[in-house]
């Protein structure tokens, strides 16, 4: 079973960022929506909605849903999401080298105790609970 786990969690973890960078990527194509009036939302809303760029993130984030939801049939909640967390290396690696944002030291040194976090939690037992699946 921690194979398979594990193997679904690098999906469910793949699926989050390519769809939150896709999302991202999307958006900036848009510019910033203006909240001044509810027709300069409404421009906003449209234009997102016929952004092929954000509409593959949504398919990612679907796919991302779909692992997850495997994942938590498999393996306890206390795993899943503290396993899952390695995702805000991998979100701020890519936030650095393809969307080229700034990564402050103080932010590197919060993404290493999420990763040394991430490491102890991997090492346990991913099912502490008998039941179905």
């Amino acid at each position: 079973m921690r194979f398979k786990t594990l193997v679904m969690i690098v999906a469910m973890v793949a699926c989050a960022n390519m769809g939150d960078l896709m999302l991202k990527r999307g958006m900036n194509q848009i510019g910033a929506v203006q909240l001044t009036s509810v027709d300069a939302a409404l421009q906003g809303f449209e234009l997102a909605m016929f952004n092929a760029t954000i509409w593959i993130g949504i398919l990612f984030l679907f796919g991302f849903i779909a692992s997850y939801l495997t994942v938590l049939s498999w393996a306890d909640y206390s795993y899943v999401m503290p396993v899952g967390a390695v995702g805000y290396v991998v979100v701020t690696l890519l936030g650095m080298t393809v969307l080229h944002e700034t990564v402050t030291l103080k932010r590197w040194i919060g993404v290493g105790l999420i990763f040394f976090g991430v490491l102890l939690v991997g090492q346990t037992n991913p099912r502490t609970t008998e039941g179905l699946g």
